[in-house]
């Protein structure tokens, strides 16, 4: 009988002791484009993710084991808040990554009434910080990328005259009220701003009225299928000017286009030749994994876990629960933080100030830098 005793405490203690461990595992969200035209950033994105979480686990940095539970926006505002309730009032996380500027805009005020904290590492648009308290970006916006790039090539490219195709929606008309802010100043013109909606494929008739533009240059402020049909329908149909763009440019169905050669592109600087252990770990592990170089966004993405982790972290020393009103609190007190290929501050609003790289795409689809500007 001791011993059916025995045996029935050593299996209430073992429950016990799965659940405890159960209690202490933590989840957080991501709102990716893992299928339609936007897959490709999704899946560039959910991969640097992916490989924080691993390292966090690795490195027993929590008590619990970390996961990431994955919700499809296709890039949309619609299924962005659809994965959004289902993350925060269904799975309850508290923190939640975010990405593109018109899903972002959709899912803060839910984030925020429920205290969740949401963090965007691929939308840009300017509006982005404007969001409230739990929504942080982990990257400098497009206002200051366009500031940093509009003086570049005026003054040292001497392309004066610039043209504008823009997507209609946040980040477009965003990035348009910017150039039509700096360029002046600068000495530059804004020779002709194109709108098109967020679907279009077809631009036979906006490579016309570009041309008749004569710009020096050619901005196109969009993102992902959109992007690539029009770099690829712009030369086909004669413009032959300096095509630009934002951090977009870096997608590898861009870079890898014989039409994109030549182009330039702005990035906030990321050192991945950096001496630092967790830079030369996350290059090294990456490329390990997936047989390539990582990319702004995979390193965007892995940023943003850890900037969870190392506060989820100091957190549980000062045995406080993980939830997005204590994130909230300690990324305030919290200095700094040692990312890849950088040391991030947080402004007051969420946003971040970062010098800003401008590239260029060369042969073979390789991007270097050319300039390296600094923001304030």
């Amino acid at each position: 009988m001791w011993q059916v005793i025995g045996r029935l405490a050593a299996t209430f203690a073992f429950v016990a002791s799965a659940q405890a461990a159960r209690a202490q595992d933590v989840r957080i969200g991501a709102l990716f484009a893992m299928s339609g035209t936007q897959a490709t950033f999704g899946e560039l994105m959910s991969s640097g993710a992916q490989l924080a979480v691993d390292h966090a686990n690795a490195d027993r940095v929590l008590k619990g084991k970390l996961s990431m539970l994955v919700e499809d926006t296709q890039g949309t505002p619609q299924n962005g808040v659809i994965a959004i309730n289902k993350l925060v009032n269904v799975e309850s996380v508290p923190f939640v990554l975010s990405s593109y500027s018109g899903v972002a805009k959709a899912i803060a005020p839910i984030a925020a009434r429920a205290k969740v904290v949401a963090v965007n590492g691929g939308g840009v648009g300017p509006d982005l910080a404007e969001l409230g308290p739990y929504f942080w970006n982990v990257i400098p916006l497009a206002n200051f990328e366009v500031r940093a790039f509009v003086p570049y090539v005026v003054k040292q490219r001497n392309l004066k005259r610039i043209a504008l195709l823009y997507v209609d929606d946040p980040l477009g008309n965003g990035i348009r009220k910017e150039f039509e802010a700096a360029l002046p100043g600068a000495g530059g013109e804004l020779v002709a701003a194109l709108s098109v909606p967020v679907a279009t494929q077809q631009f036979a008739g906006v490579a016309a009225r570009i041309r008749e533009a004569r710009p020096d240059l050619v901005y196109i402020a969009s993102y992902g299928a959109q992007q690539v049909a029009a770099i690829k329908q712009l030369r086909d149909n004669g413009v032959t000017q300096t095509l630009a763009s934002y951090g977009a440019f870096s997608n590898p169905e861009i870079l890898a286009l014989p039409e994109a050669k030549g182009a330039l592109f702005t990035t906030q600087l990321v050192d991945t030749d950096g001496g630092d252990a967790v830079t030369k770990r996350f290059v090294a592990d990456y490329k390990a994994k997936h047989g390539k170089a990582a990319n702004v966004y995979t390193i965007n993405y892995y940023n943003i876990v850890r900037v969870f982790v190392l506060l989820a972290a100091e957190l549980q020393k000062q045995g406080k629960p993980v939830t997005g009103e204590n994130l909230l609190a300690q990324r305030s007190a919290t200095r700094s933080f040692d990312l890849v290929g950088a040391k991030v501050s947080f402004e007051a609003n969420g946003t971040v100030n970062a010098p800003i790289q401008i590239n260029e795409i060369g042969a073979g689809g390789v991007a270097k830098a050319v300039a390296v500007v600094a923001t304030k």
